[in-house]
C-alpha cells in the first residue's frame, strides 16, 4: 500500500497573463489553499471541487494584479482569510481597481490581508506548515512559501525557468532580487522544485546550473 504524500498540488493558469495559481492541500484533512488566486474564480473553484478540497485560506506572494486582483472577491465569497504578502506591497494592492481596468481584469478590488507576512513566519493549511521567506526585488513586499517535507516552493515572480522577475516596475530592485534568490532560495536546496508565477516548473539546482541570470557561473 502506498501512502499519500502530505501535500498535493495542481497549477491552474489564470487571467490573460497566464499566471500560475497553485491549489495545494493537506491530503490528511483535504483542506487547502490557493496561492495567488488572481482571477478566473469559477475555474479555480471547479478545480477545488474536482479534487474534493475545502478551501481554508488564500495566500498571496505579491501585490501585482494578475496574482491578487480577485483575491478579495474570492475571500468574501468563501468567508476565508487572506495571508500575505508583506506589508511593503500594500501600495500595489491599493491600486488594484485602476490596474485591473488597464489590464482588462474586470472586478479587481483592493483588500487588506487578515495577516501581513514577514520573513520567518509560518502559515498552516490543514496539518501542513509552510515557511515564509521575504524575497524583495520584483516587488518590495514579495514573499515565497516553502513546504520543506515536500521539497516544494511557490515563488511567485521571483524566479522562473530560465529567467528572473522583472525589476522595472515601481520599487523594483535588480540587485535586491539577485540577493533574494541567492540568499533565500538557494539555501532551500538544489532538489527543491518550485512553481513560478508564470511558465513551467523547475528546480533550484537546475537554475543554478542553467539560468543565464543567476546560475552560479553567471554570478561568479
Amino acid at each position: 500500500m502506498t501512502t499519500k504524500p502530505p501535500l498535493q498540488a495542481v497549477i491552474v493558469p489564470v487571467t490573460a497573463l497566464q499566471q500560475n495559481c497553485t491549489l495545494f492541500w493537506c491530503t490528511k484533512t483535504m483542506r487547502g489553499a490557493f496561492v495567488d488566486p488572481g482571477g478566473d474564480l469559477e475555474k479555480l473553484m471547479a478545480v477545488a471541487a474536482q479534487h474534493g478540497v475545502t478551501i481554508e485560506k488564500l495566500l498571496v506572494t505579491h501585490g501585482h494584479i494578475d496574482h491578487c486582483g480577485l483575491t478579495g472577491v474570492l475571500a468574501e465569497q468563501l468567508g476565508v482569510p487572506i495571508e500575505g504578502p508583506h506589508r511593503d506591497d500594500k501600495f500595489w494592492i491599493d491600486q488594484a481597481p485602476g490596474t485591473g481596468a488597464k489590464y482588462g481584469l474586470a472586478g479587481a478590488t483592493a483588500f487588506t490581508p487578515d495577516r501581513w507576512l514577514v520573513d520567518g513566519d509560518q502559515v498552516t493549511v490543514g496539518e501542513l506548515v509552510l515557511d515564509v521567506y521575504h524575497c524583495p526585488g520584483h516587488t518590495p513586499g514579495h514573499v515565497i512559501f516553502h513546504h520543506a517535507p515536500s521539497h516544494l516552493a511557490m515563488v511567485g515572480d521571483v524566479l522562473f525557468q530560465g529567467s528572473i522577475g522583472r525589476t522595472d516596475f515601481p520599487k523594483g530592485d535588480y540587485n535586491q532580487l539577485i540577493t533574494s534568490i541567492t540568499s533565500r532560495l538557494w539555501p532551500l536546496g538544489n532538489a527543491t522544485a518550485f512553481v513560478p508565477g508564470h511558465g513551467p516548473m523547475s528546480t533550484f539546482g537546475t537554475e543554478r546550473q542553467t539560468n543565464a541570470y543567476v546560475a552560479d557561473a553567471a554570478l561568479a
